[in-house]
């Protein structure tokens, strides 16, 4: 064990964290995942499932802090059962299969603060269980997933890439390649189910779920903002960024002072000449944010280049100027294929 990796157990209380620490009851009832069966080799399987997560209820309802011990928590446990199964087979089990089930992956995902949690929570599992990881299969991958594997890929060594493998339609078939039916959940291809017959294995595996408000703790996310801004009564201040791209991603954060915002993105129909917003084509309506409470973030993937305006819309405000913080950029497609196939179909990631 490296000198570092001892004094992260020492900081992070990793040797007792199974017994002693318990995480907030909101990452217990609506953090993903799970561990459920064994390969053929004996290894133990994890389960992530992204679809379910709700990030920004998480990020607003527990600290980064509480994220990142109940990662080493489930990493911990996980180890302890190759421990187990190393013994009971009386063969050397030191790492984990896992299965990424990327169904339902969106925007919410792409979060900037969740992102950089994600990012936060990768480095230390790469500094820290580098042997941990057997393999990694990802299954039903939509279109966004190369835009959210681009904005994660750097916190990621060379070595674990190489782990991922990318599984197509056939994906089912695959996992029973290496996984033995009565050990995979029916929901993924098998012929495991929970007691009462669930076909997810719900008392294996947890399907997360929106948070509800009543968790949200004020406060819990501080945006660094590049900008602010005052925008004067009955007035609009516009921002505009130039897409030279289709497909990049234009993301955003913005918080107001004490009132509520209105804020629309569109895009210019003319080149050079001056244009009101009402001639511009509409890319997301103009709503009433109340920033002012929650920072608002968000992002929307822009499938043509041009000139794309953000609006901030002061104007049914007589009374009152509003200050605004924000922070905006421009992330551009991934280059390239991102994936090499190999003989079986199968991707792996470059």
């Amino acid at each position: 064990l490296s000198l570092k990796h001892v004094e992260f157990r020492r900081k992070m209380n990793v040797d007792s964290i199974i017994s002693d620490w318990k995480p907030p009851e909101v990452i217990e009832k609506y953090v993903s995942g799970g561990m459920c069966g064994y390969d053929k080799e004996g290894s133990p399987i994890w389960y992530d499932v992204i679809g379910p997560l709700d990030p920004k209820g998480l990020l607003l309802s527990a600290t980064k802090q509480d994220f990142m011990k109940t990662k080493i928590r489930h990493t911990e446990i996980m180890q302890r059962e190759c421990r187990r199964q190393a013994e009971k087979l009386e063969k050397n089990i030191e790492a984990i299969t896992l299965i990424y089930d990327c169904e339902g992956l969106g925007l919410k995902h792409i979060w900037k603060p969740a992102i950089e949690a994600y990012g936060e929570i990768l480095t230390m599992f790469e500094e820290n269980y580098p042997e941990g990881l057997k393999r990694v299969f990802l299954i039903k991958a939509p279109r966004m997933f190369p835009m959210a594997y681009n904005l994660i890929k750097h916190f990621l060594c060379e070595e674990t890439r190489r782990k991922i493998v990318i599984l197509g339609g056939n994906w089912q078939e695959v996992l029973r390649k290496h996984i033995d039916p009565e050990q995979l959940p029916v929901a993924y291809g098998g012929t495991l189910t929970d007691p009462d017959g669930d076909p997810h294995c719900k008392t294996m595996i947890k399907y997360g779920g929106t948070v509800p408000r009543s968790y949200y703790v004020q406060d819990s996310i501080k945006v660094q903002y590049d900008n602010s801004v005052t925008i004067s009564r009955g007035s609009m201040f516009q921002l505009e960024y130039d897409v030279k791209t289709p497909s990049s991603l234009l993301r955003w954060q913005f918080s107001s002072d004490g009132a509520d915002i209105g804020f629309g993105v569109y895009r210019r129909t003319k080149e050079g000449a001056a244009q009101k917003v009402a001639e511009m084509l509409q890319v997301l309506p103009s709503e009433r944010y109340n920033a002012h409470l929650v920072p608002e973030d968000g992002g929307l993937s822009c499938p043509e280049s041009g000139v794309y305006v953000l609006c901030f819309d002061n104007s049914y405000s007589i009374l009152h100027s509003k200050r605004i913080s924000y922070k905006v950029e421009v992330v551009p497609p991934p280059d390239g294929q991102m994936t090499a196939v190999n003989k079986t179909g199968d991707r792996r990631l470059q």
